[in-house]
């Protein structure tokens, strides 16, 4: 399993995260599809939760939490720290420091959002099931659908739109690793909250239309329709509950 970078060094590449669910890993994953680089979905495989679980628990500087990527002899944890390190190395990511900070500095801001989407369904606490807080959730996420989603995608159609003239990117002129997590998190909110995405995706036509022009890519097509792609269930982050989404 190998693959090349900028500079043409061959890197090889392990993901590890959970194996049936999109969650933070996706994120990862549109990376590396997008990029079309080789590398082992490493839970998906067998003994391979087992070899999660030895990461995690070595000395050293161990990841607190999946997902995280081995490349060579590094070991890099936090979705949005991964996708810097592949952005940089896979043409996803602007070349010029102010550039890389600025894309970093968009991801981050989506892993608050996706914080924010996942504490509709817990939000009080993640050792609880779903249903010993439901009347808790119902009230988080009819807060989310009216002020956080529209606060969020908002900003994001903002950023979007004065960025436009440079062909409907989110960083310069060319696609990255934003474009990508900002398509999972509109795919996730279709599938979380599909009637607040009907009544007001018109709000945000520049995501909605960055999100086609992210899907009809041909690595991405051709993942999508693949045994790769996971489907959203309800043991991820986006999770479809018809009470929470009236």
């Amino acid at each position: 399993m190998t693959a090349e970078n900028l500079t043409g060094e061959s890197m090889e590449y392990a993901l590890y995260y959970w194996p049936t669910i999109q969650g933070r890993g996706e994120f990862v994953r549109l990376a590396l599809e997008e990029a079309a680089v080789a590398y082992v979905d490493v839970a998906r495989h067998k003994k391979g939760l087992a070899a999660m679980t030895a990461m995690l628990a070595a000395p050293g500087t161990p990841p607190f939490a999946p997902p995280f990527l081995k490349a060579g002899e590094l070991t890099i944890g936090q979705t949005a720290n991964i996708l810097l390190f592949l952005g940089a190395r896979h043409g996803l990511a602007p070349r010029a420091e102010a550039g890389r900070l600025w894309a970093h500095q968009l991801q981050l801001t989506i892993a608050d959002f996706v914080n924010e989407v996942h504490d509709t369904h817990h939000p009080v606490g993640v050792s609880l099931y779903y249903e010993e807080q439901k009347k808790e959730a119902k009230k988080r996420a009819a807060g989310f659908i009216a002020e956080r989603i529209p606060k969020f995608l908002g900003y994001f159609e903002r950023v979007l739109q004065e960025n436009d003239k440079r062909g409907g990117f989110m960083v310069g002129g060319r696609l990255s690793y934003v474009d990508l997590s900002l398509f999972q998190v509109i795919e996730g909110l279709r599938y979380a909250f599909p009637n607040a995405m009907r009544r007001d995706g018109a709000r945000y036509p520049g995501l909605i239309a960055l999100h086609g022009m992210v899907a009809e890519r041909p690595n991405i097509a051709a993942y999508l329709g693949s045994r790769r792609r996971i489907a959203f269930n309800q043991d991820g982050i986006f999770r479809h509950y018809p009470e929470l989404d009236p």
